[in-house]
């Protein structure tokens, strides 16, 4: 199984589920994504295209043929994308938090996730979004966190802990670049022949069976957003609601996160 982390996190967003699934035998690896944490950061190749092509080259570097593609938040719409693109990789496919991309691109007519997005925005300029990302006198990683969690997470040691982990990760040397790129070209590719191809491309049903789980209370990508994304799943769909979770399920509610993973990778065996 391979699970894909989110903006602003890196592989330990994983850290209650990688257990759970070597415990339930399964080989689990959590990665960082490309310009994150302990990987690369290249000056370029942060679209969606070439990071699905980085995410197929991991399975095979891994011994193996295909993989349960588990993905969170830009780690979704990678697992999305390599769905789409590379569907001999994907033997099951587990999105959190994350429309699939052609939905999210339909629901920004919706005033509503336009102003949940807007964050995206900010990102859009040069050099100004990695240094607030990595200021030390100010703390914009505990401000997003604590802005797109349920309430429940924020008031517990385990809600501190992550953000001192997601600051400190943030502030890797070339990591806020590499995140502010997926953002860049996602908002700058939407004209572009690069973007509008990858789009067309994203319209290919995604044969993997499917299983979506968002968060009740998420306020960055909204649940009507999110919903409706089936459409573009040809195989078996499953959408779960998470009631009183925000957007970061794996942590918020992770042994619940943990058991639907367990169970839906278990029904190819």
């Amino acid at each position: 199984m391979l699970l894909l982390h989110g903006f602003p996190q890196f592989w330990w967003t994983w850290r209650a589920q990688l257990p759970a699934l070597a415990d339930a035998g399964f080989h689990a690896v959590a990665p960082d994504l490309r310009g994150y944490g302990a990987s690369d950061k290249p000056p370029r190749g942060y679209d969606l295209p070439s990071l699905a092509a980085d995410v197929a080259a991991l399975v095979r570097a891994l011994g193996e043929r295909d993989a349960v593609v588990v993905g969170h938040d830009w780690g979704g719409l990678l697992a999305w994308t390599t769905a789409a693109l590379h569907p001999r990789t994907v033997r099951r496919l587990v999105v959190l938090s994350m429309a699939h991309p052609r939905r999210l691109r339909a629901a920004m007519a919706d005033p509503r996730q336009r102003r949940a997005s807007r964050y995206a925005l900010r990102f859009q300029l040069p050099r100004l979004p990695e240094r607030r990302l990595t200021r030390t006198d100010d703390d914009p990683v505990a401000d997003l966190l604590q802005r797109w969690a349920g309430p429940a997470w924020v008031h517990t040691p385990a809600f501190a802990e992550a953000v001192e982990r997601y600051r400190s990760a943030a502030r890797i040397p070339q990591a806020a670049y590499g995140a502010m790129e997926y953002h860049r070209w996602a908002g700058r590719s939407q004209l572009r022949p690069d973007g509008l191809r990858y789009a067309r491309r994203m319209a290919a049903p995604v044969t993997a069976p499917t299983l979506q789980l968002h968060g009740e209370l998420d306020p960055c990508v909204l649940v009507e957003s999110a919903r409706g994304s089936g459409r573009y799943v040809a195989g078996a769909y499953d959408w779960r609601e998470l009631p009183g979770v925000g957007h970061f399920p794996q942590e918020e509610a992770p042994d619940e996160v943990s058991r639907a993973l367990v169970a839906w990778a278990t029904q190819l065996r």
